[in-house]
Parts: structure tokens; C-alpha cells; sequence
């Protein structure tokens, strides 16, 4: 009798060392994660996979991901679960709040699944989180990345900007070309366009978007994309290399070089970003809390320059 030959493992790509970063172990993260566990919490940081889990959770910084558990999309870069997601959690918003005082944070960064199957897309649950966080802990500043609210964004946004977060991001992720394969569920302008509504409502709010390298990405490409997000006066850019979460989702075509990404920060801050990160673990909410006062910072200085030539 024949044995059937065993199946070929998938090849395993070999990531550079600039991309690599220790397990996490401190004292720090076990305490954020038991906390997060107590308030019955989700985060971005675990559902993601991201690779700084471990310096984040050790400084009490943490992605809350509000709205459960799992999306109603199957984007092809994301490790988050994809199916029906179960009813709103109607004590979320404290919870977040009472998570933010007991870690004492000055910056929080709220996210959510993709909620499809709610009327708002979920914009409401990200009203009363910020409410919440703004009753129970006033001097902390809210940063929300919220999914793009497909087919409903503008009654979505218009809720959303009325609570004023301090800062609103909603990411491109890729270039327009990779969209039916990376994100099929979503559409590029449609996503312009939710970036646009939020400063056409509120010019005060600050404004974030992010891209992901290495899923095969042209440079003029991503070019084009900055000069995008300039027209629609988004304030943020950030850059970090795309990383394959599991063999079913879509590969790494390129591992960016740190040298390739200092080009395109120095490129994009040239284009007339207020603030540009990028480098290959670059992700959305990395050092947010800081960034967010450098924004501050930028944005004052700014100012100062333009009443200073009114005046001259």
C-alpha cells in the first residue's frame, strides 16, 4: 500500500531584522491586558496582531476596539474575525471610560469593527464613547479611527464630529489600484470623501490617514495618494510596513527598506503634511499620545507664521 506524500508547508518568508521585535513580558503588559480583560475590553493590538503589542501595553497604551469582537468585512490584510457580530454592549462606553481613568491616560485611541449590519454603521456607540470618557476623565484627549460607514457616512460623520474628538482617523490603507483585492468591501473615494466631510464640518478637528507598503504598491502610486489626502486637507500622514497575519491572507510582495521609508516621509512632508510617520512598524495608533501634541505644536506654529506674514 502507497502513502500519500505529505503536503509541501507553505514557504516561510523570512522577515529582515528591522522588522523584528521581542516577545512581550514586562509587568506593564500583563497589567494592561488584565485590566482590559476586567472591563471586558477588546483591542486593536491583539486582534491585529500588531508588533508593538509588547512597547505599547508596557507604557499603559492601548488601541480600544470598540463594537465587538468581529467585522462584517474579509479585508484581505486584516486578522480580525470575520462574521455576524452579536448585539451592542450597552455598558462599552463606561467601561472604556473607566479603563481610560484607571490607566490615567492623557491620550486615548478608539476603533471599532466594521459594523454593516447596524443602521449607523456603529456611529452612535462612538458618540457615547466619547461622551463617556469625556465625563469621567475631561483632560483626556479622544483620537477615533473609525471604519469608512459605507453608504451612510455623512449622517455618521456629522454625529461623530458633533461630539469632537481631538482627532479623527479614518485610514486609505492602499492605493486605489489594490482595492478590489485588499479591500474589496470599501471604496477609495468614498473614503476620501468621509475625510473631506470632517474638516468641511469642523476645520478644527485634526485629521489622520494611514497607508500600508509592501503589498505591491507602485512609488508614483503612492505618491498620488499623498497628493489625495492633501486635497481633502487631512493633517496625518502615517506609512509602516504591511505584515501577512496568517498564510490566508494576502502575501508581503516587499519588505520596505527604513531608507524607503525615510524617502517617502521626506517626500510626503514636503507635499504639506503637518505631521508624516513612517517607518516599517509604523501603525495608526503608535505613539499617538505624543504625535498628537507635536500636531499641537505644528499647527500653532503655523498660525504664527501666517498672522506674522499678514503683518509684514
Amino acid at each position: 500500500m502507497n502513502e500519500m506524500a505529505p503536503l509541501p508547508r507553505p514557504e516561510r518568508v523570512r522577515k529582515p531584522d528591522w522588522i523584528r521585535v521581542k516577545a512581550p513580558t514586562s509587568e506593564g503588559f500583563a497589567a494592561t491586558r488584565a485590566l482590559m480583560r476586567s472591563k471586558s475590553l477588546t483591542t486593536v493590538c491583539e486582534e491585529a496582531a500588531c508588533p508593538n503589542i509588547g512597547e505599547c501595553w508596557s507604557k499603559k497604551h492601548a488601541t480600544v476596539m470598540i463594537l465587538g469582537d468581529t467585522c462584517t468585512r474579509a479585508c484581505a490584510f486584516c486578522n480580525v474575525k470575520t462574521g455576524m457580530p452579536r448585539a451592542v454592549d450597552v455598558m462599552e462606553p463606561q467601561n472604556v471610560a473607566d479603563a481610560a481613568a484607571q490607566m490615567g491616560l492623557a491620550h486615548i485611541v478608539i476603533t471599532s469593527v466594521d459594523r454593516d449590519d447596524l443602521p449607523d454603521g456603529g456611529a452612535k456607540q462612538f458618540v457615547k464613547v466619547i461622551e463617556a470618557i469625556r465625563a469621567s476623565n475631561p483632560t483626556t484627549t479622544i483620537e477615533i479611527l473609525t471604519p469608512d460607514f459605507r453608504n451612510k457616512h455623512e449622517a455618521a460623520v456629522e454625529m461623530i464630529v458633533a461630539a469632537r474628538p481631538d482627532v479623527y482617523n479614518h485610514n486609505l490603507e492602499t492605493v486605489p489600484r489594490l482595492y478590489p483585492t485588499i479591500r474589496p468591501g470599501a471604496r477609495y473615494y468614498a473614503s476620501l470623501r468621509l475625510l473631506e466631510t470632517v474638516k468641511r464640518l469642523d476645520p478644527s478637528i485634526f485629521t489622520k490617514s494611514g497607508v500600508m507598503l509592501g503589498l505591491g504598491e507602485e512609488r508614483l502610486e503612492i505618491h498620488q495618494v499623498m497628493d489625495d489626502m492633501r486635497c481633502a486637507d487631512v493633517d496625518f500622514l502615517t506609512m509602516g510596513q504591511y505584515l501577512q497575519p496568517t498564510p490566508r491572507h494576502a502575501k508581503v510582495q516587499e519588505f520596505v527598506t527604513p531608507a524607503a521609508f525615510n524617502s517617502y516621509g521626506a517626500i510626503a512632508r514636503a507635499k504639506g503634511f503637518l505631521l508624516v510617520a513612517s517607518s516599517p512598524l509604523t501603525r495608526s495608533s503608535y505613539h499617538a499620545g505624543d504625535d498628537f501634541e507635536k500636531m499641537r505644536a505644528g499647527r500653532a506654529a503655523k498660525l504664527g507664521r501666517v498672522t506674522a506674514q499678514a503683518h509684514a
